[in-house]
């Protein structure tokens, strides 16, 4: 088959023939129809995942259809239409059998812990623990951001964000798990603030229903924190940093009204240094900080049935469709190049 394949972390990628995946006992592969790119991947191809054993290939959001089964897979057959949680989990540990397989201790991820989606076939664990059947009506490129940046946003936001009708929401990074964010915020009847340093990614967040846009390169005396909190009124109630910096974090907590709560939903590598939160303010305001980290396969169905239902719309977020030939330039570009909406990498396209 057909892969995107790094030798080395930071050096250009190049696409090559490789050996074709075989499944395992309980997994699947799948014939990749689409597969987004998205930053963590930009993170992994950099080395800051230690999970990562060289050469690679990247891609953790997946949708296609199953080519092959394990034989101890019960749920799928070939020809099925899936997509799968960047997280696969094992299906046996106690988190798992209390529904967290989201923070699953023996959990595997295509793209980081194994050969990924930039490719045209992919092995997925566990099938029928981690594969979540595709709509007929659902394209694969729209399907292959539920995998992790709209299924993060939304747990992020609904689960961990506890979002309410009237609550202001801030957003600070407004790329594909940002703009999926502010999305699902505006369905939930919130008002929403952008943040992001591209006018093209707060426009967009505008045309999802954003109410506010804010640039932290123009935001004034007192700079990001002080935009926020004049646009909301005292603060947000709930602020999620979809970046993923020390400043970024910073600026969400610090953007929140008493007893807010921020979710870290963008990666913290250590490369970046360390986050320095308002730790004074998070005790005497009595603010919540907490993490989110993707959706477990089992939580998909509201999500899907709203996006059935056309009050959320992922397939706004596709904003380009790439040639796997395409990609190795497209990756390393990801570090200095504001994004738009998510790019799908199609590798039969």
């Amino acid at each position: 088959m057909r892969a995107v394949v790094f030798e080395r972390y930071g050096e250009r990628a190049e696409v090559r023939e490789v050996p074709d995946p075989v499944p395992d006992p309980d997994g699947v592969v799948v014939r990749v129809e689409a597969t987004g790119l998205c930053r963590s991947d930009w993170h992994g191809w950099m080395g800051h995942d230690p999970d990562i054993v060289l050469p690679h290939v990247p891609g953790h959001e997946l949708a296609g259809v199953v080519e092959a089964v394990g034989s101890g897979v019960r749920g799928w057959r070939v020809g099925d239409r899936v997509t799968a949680p960047f997280v696969c989990a094992c299906g046996r540990c106690a988190d798992c059998a209390a529904g967290r397989q989201q923070v699953c201790a023996r959990q595997t991820q295509p793209g980081f812990t194994h050969w990924g989606s930039f490719a045209e076939y992919v092995a997925l664990d566990r099938a029928d623990v981690n594969l979540v059947a595709v709509p007929e009506e659902l394209s694969y490129a729209t399907a292959a951001s539920l995998g992790c940046r709209f299924a993060t946003a939304f747990r992020a936001v609904v689960d961990r964000g506890r979002v309410a009708a009237g609550e202001w929401v801030a957003v600070h990074g407004c790329g594909g798990v940002g703009l999926s964010a502010v999305m699902i915020a505006v369905a939930a009847g919130a008002r929403v603030v952008a943040v992001d340093t591209s006018r093209a990614a707060l426009e967009l967040a505008r045309s999802f229903g954003a109410m506010h846009g804010v640039d932290p390169a123009a935001a004034g005396p007192g700079g990001t924190e002080a935009a926020v909190r004049e646009l909301t009124g005292g603060g947000a109630h709930l602020s999620l940093d979809a970046l993923g910096s020390p400043v970024t974090a910073a600026a969400s907590v610090s953007g929140l009204r008493r007893l807010g709560r921020h979710v870290q939903v963008g990666l913290l590598p250590a490369a970046a240094g360390p986050a320095a939160l308002p730790m004074d303010r998070v005790i005497g305001w009595e603010l919540e900080v907490l993490g989110s980290h993707g959706m477990a396969a089992h939580a998909y169905p509201p999500m899907l049935e709203l996006v059935r239902s056309g009050a959320l719309r992922p397939d706004l977020l596709v904003t380009s469709s790439i040639p796997l030939d395409a990609a190795p330039a497209a990756l390393a570009a990801m570090g200095s190049a504001a994004g738009r909406g998510v790019t799908v990498i199609l590798p039969r396209g």
